[in-house]
């Protein structure tokens, strides 16, 4: 784990992960955090919603991934504050010798890392301070060659992430770099806020981000397909995250505006 200089967090700046902690109910986050977080509850008080059904979609994805799928190793990029049970803690709970790295360029996040490096004697987990924005760097990363073997598949996981990197940061490339790294029978697993089910909602969502320095780009459903071009759809292909192989019936009451986001998994050929 990288860490040897001083951890810097600038507290007066709200950040996505600690408003994302926020919806969730956690507790490590800062006022700026909490004051964005109600803002934006206010004009959309699904996001504690969304949030959460997101986070149950990465633990079945994970367990598909882990049980069905096979996969044995795991990159989370965007990893964000940790919240047990964390991606490690599930896809080691079905196969104890899963490794797993986690990248997030939230300082914060490497404050609380220790709890990410704590998984089974038989797996191994490990942090990258970066950025998707550098995906070379992510790769060429220590702590990444030194847990994942490249040469065998991986699993290539960007929850609730890619909205905060704008068309002209390069998303697409950013994701073709990283799963062009990857072999043959590697997956990416991908969920995105989308503005479709309440436009005029997510408009003041945008502007509550962006008030508070933070640049977001929510985007259409043939939009997020787009980030798995080249690759093969796991069933039930791009859809809302709560219909994706639910392992029981959603909560009644949740609409599509409060959840907003769509997500997937995809083999690469």
């Amino acid at each position: 784990m990288t860490g040897s200089t001083p951890v810097r967090v600038d507290t007066t700046q709200p950040h996505p992960a600690r408003m994302y902690d926020h919806y969730l109910g956690g507790k490590d986050h800062y006022e700026a955090d909490a004051e964005a977080a109600a803002r934006v509850l206010e004009v959309f008080p699904g996001m504690r919603t969304c949030a959460r059904v997101n986070r149950a979609f990465m633990h079945r994805a994970v367990r598909w991934l882990a049980a069905e799928a096979g996969i044995r190793q795991f990159l989370d990029v965007g990893t964000g504050i940790p919240t047990e049970p964390n991606l490690h803690q599930v896809a080691q709970a079905v196969a104890p010798e899963c490794r797993v790295v986690y990248a997030d360029n939230d300082p914060i996040v490497l404050v609380y890392a220790q709890a990410l490096l704590k998984g089974t004697a038989a797996g191994r987990t490990s942090y990258i301070q970066a950025d998707v924005r550098d995906p070379a760097g992510i790769l060429g990363a220590a702590e990444l060659r030194g847990t994942l073997d490249l040469g065998r598949p991986v699993a290539l996981c960007l929850g609730a992430l890619l909205h905060f990197v704008r068309d002209e940061d390069g998303p697409y490339e950013v994701v073709a770099h990283l799963v062009g790294a990857l072999p043959s029978g590697s997956y990416l697993m991908l969920s995105h806020c989308t503005p479709g089910f309440a436009p005029e909602a997510w408009e003041r969502v945008g502007a509550v981000y962006g008030s508070g320095g933070i640049r977001a780009q929510v985007r259409g459903r043939t939009e997020v397909a787009d980030f798995f071009s080249g690759l093969e759809l796991v069933e039930p292909g791009v859809t809302m995250p709560h219909l994706w192989k639910p392992d029981r019936e959603p909560p009644p009451g949740i609409s599509p505006a409060d959840v907003s986001m769509y997500a997937g998994v995809a083999r690469k050929p």
